[in-house]
Parts: structure tokens; sequence; C-alpha cells
């Protein structure tokens, strides 16, 4: 599909009263999540087991942790990965009530053919982690498993202002989320997390700095979007999918800003795109960026108060 399809269709239905639930439907007719079981186990594979693998990194034991989740999304497969892997209490954040309850046991049940890996990936015996499903699997459906998981959903949510105690949480996390807010917001998120992390608590973040419209038309580069100036991007950025176009930097500046200290960073430019940047345009606002960040697109990084 041409980009530009997209975006004229995301855009006319972001404007549209009902759009946004519109948009979810035609994403389960046709899109990603046409395929739940295939969603449920990407989720798992490139996103869950990634952050645990980090966590793991990091000598940080996952058992009896409090920890907040921005951005829960349709379903809150990585709040139950936790559960099955010991926390204690998940707090998920939404900006809007996305989450579908029918899905949840579903989604838990998907989660039994990867007991092993998620086993591994938290250092954990997997007979522990089948131990927790299987109490999960008989606590019911919808918000009563995830009452039973002891996750917390809220949604509308603002995440820049939890309502939380400070120093009351051990985990803030989010996946593919940052790349859809504007900066001045995540600048908050990151104050707002510096405020309710313990001493040793860690911000977890999996970004995707990427033109997510390059996803749909493979004729367009990761960086494609970095051509526009913001008063061209404005016409095709839109509120379904907001794109800030922020750099891998710019993410790691603003938790550093808000007081928290880098203990994980995971981000490299990528070949392809450096071996091509001389013949891509780019718009003057982001000509200050080093090759290597413009050509950087996706981003995992780790923060704590106390580093």
């Amino acid at each position: 599909m041409d980009w530009r399809i997209k975006g004229i269709i995301q855009g006319s239905l972001a404007r549209l009263p009902g759009g946004m639930r519109l948009n979810d439907a035609l994403q389960r007719w046709a899109g990603g999540r046409r395929d739940l079981g295939a969603h449920i186990d990407g989720k798992v594979e490139d996103d869950w087991l990634v952050h645990a693998q980090h966590l793991q990194q990091l000598n940080y034991a996952l058992q009896g942790r409090t920890l907040v989740e921005i951005g829960t999304g349709w379903l809150p497969v990585m709040p139950l990965c936790f559960a099955v892997a010991g926390m204690q209490r998940s707090i998920t954040l939404d900006l809007n009530r996305h989450l579908q309850p029918a899905l949840v046991r579903p989604a838990l049940q998907r989660l039994q053919r990867h007991l092993p890996a998620m086993a591994q990936a938290c250092g954990q015996p997997v007979q522990a982690l089948q131990q927790r499903w299987q109490q999960l699997m008989g606590a019911g459906e919808g918000m009563a498993l995830l009452q039973a998981a002891g996750i917390v959903y809220q949604a509308p949510a603002d995440a820049t202002r939890t309502g939380l105690a400070p120093q009351s949480v051990d985990l803030v996390f989010s996946n593919s989320v940052l790349e859809h807010v504007p900066h001045d917001v995540l600048k908050a998120m990151m104050v707002e997390s510096h405020r309710i992390l313990r001493p040793d608590g860690l911000a977890l973040h999996n970004v995707n700095c990427g033109d997510h419209y390059a996803y749909f038309d493979r004729g367009i580069t990761p960086i494609h979007y970095l051509r526009f100036t913001e008063a061209q991007w404005q016409r095709w950025n839109n509120d379904i999918l907001f794109q800030n176009r922020l750099r891998a930097v710019d993410f790691l500046h603003a938790a550093r800003e808000a007081g928290l200290g880098v203990v994980l960073d995971t981000h490299r430019p990528r070949a392809e795109l450096m071996a091509r940047l001389h013949e891509l345009p780019i718009a003057p606002q982001f000509r200050h960026y080093a090759a290597e960040e413009l050509c950087c697109t996706s981003l995992d990084f780790a923060a704590s108060p106390q580093a």
C-alpha cells in the first residue's frame, strides 16, 4: 500500500466521531491483529522476551515487584507475561480505552507455548511459571482474570500525572509507545517516572524511532519521514498514528534531563541506511544530527534514579 493512502485513511478516521473505534475494527478485520495468535506470539517473542533479557542482564529480579506500563493497547500481553514471571502488581495506563476484556483469557492461554522461553529469559525454573500460569487460568475471565493477576487497568489515564505515591514503583516500562507522544509529553513522562520510581527502580523502554509508514509501503525507507519540514509533516501526521520523529538520542536526553541515569543503551545505526544517506533528502531541522543518529531507527534503554 502506498504510504500516502494509509495516511489519508487514518487522517480521515482521526477527524471522524468514533473514528478511533472504526480504526480498531479495521485492524482486527484486515490489519495486524486479524491473526490473534500470531499477534500475541510476536508480542512475547519480539518484545517481552527482550525486556526480560535486559532485566536479567541488569541483575534485576522480577518476583514481588510493582510495575507501571505506559500504553496498554488492545491486549495486556506484557503485564500478563510479567504476572506469570512473578510480578506482584501491574498498573497499566492508556490514553484511550482500547483493551478488550473478552480477549484477556485467550491471550493468557496463548502464553502456555512460550513458558519455557519466558522462564529462560527471566532466569527462573519453568515449573514456577507453569504453576503461576495454571493458577491464573483458573481465575475466570476478563477483568476478574486481570484482578487475579494483580493487573490494574486505567484508561483514560495520564502517564505524566499518575497519582501514585513517590518512590512506590519498581519498574516503569513501555513498548513501542514513546515514539508516538509529543516531545513535551515525553519529558513530562520521564519526570513522573523519576518521581514514582524507588531509588533502585528502573525505567525500561523499547522505542521504534523509524517511519511507521515504511511497514505499509516497502518502497520507502525507515527514515523517509525525515525529509519533511514540520509544516509538511503535519499533513501526514494524525492522532491515530502520531509520530514525533525524535531520534534515539532525544529519548536518552529526556531521561537524563529528568534525573535518570542511563544504564542500558542498545541504539546503533543501520548499515544499509548509512550507505544510502548521501542520496536521501533530509529536512533542515534534522541536519544537526550526526549521520549515525539519523540512521538509527530503534532503541532499547533502561535508566535508574540512583545511576
